[in-house]
């Protein structure tokens, strides 16, 4: 199952946010979760969508998921790289890298506030 699937899947049976990371972490250490695949991606380009409490609806973007420490090949987190390591889900404990690039349209082709955020 990936590994956003199954914190949903944690999430929606009720655990909390600690209790979602300890079983990602069982998940881990039982080898539950399959490797990344290369090309790994997730696009958030709906409106809608709902990034986190804190953030809110954020900004349409791309997720590409690499193995650790493959960041730096990919010019993550490099001055003016549009590249963003994310901070959720860099090895904590998944062992995997999520990238973002924020992308200028939401799926309907309207143009993003690239200023809002």
């Amino acid at each position: 199952m990936p590994i956003d699937f199954l914190r949903t899947k944690f999430a929606l049976a009720g655990q909390s946010k600690d209790e979602i990371y300890e079983s990602m972490k069982a998940a881990v250490e039982k080898k539950e979760l399959p490797d990344v695949e290369p090309g790994a991606m997730i696009y958030m380009l709906s409106k809608q969508g709902h990034i986190n409490d804190r953030a809110g609806h954020w900004l349409p973007h791309l997720m590409f998921y690499v193995p650790l420490n493959d960041a730096k090949n990919w010019g993550a987190g490099a001055p003016d790289s549009p590249i963003i390591v994310a901070p959720r889900l860099n090895g904590a404990p998944e062992p995997v890298t999520e990238l973002i690039i924020v992308v200028s349209e939401w799926s309907d082709r309207t143009p993003a506030n690239m200023d809002a955020h």
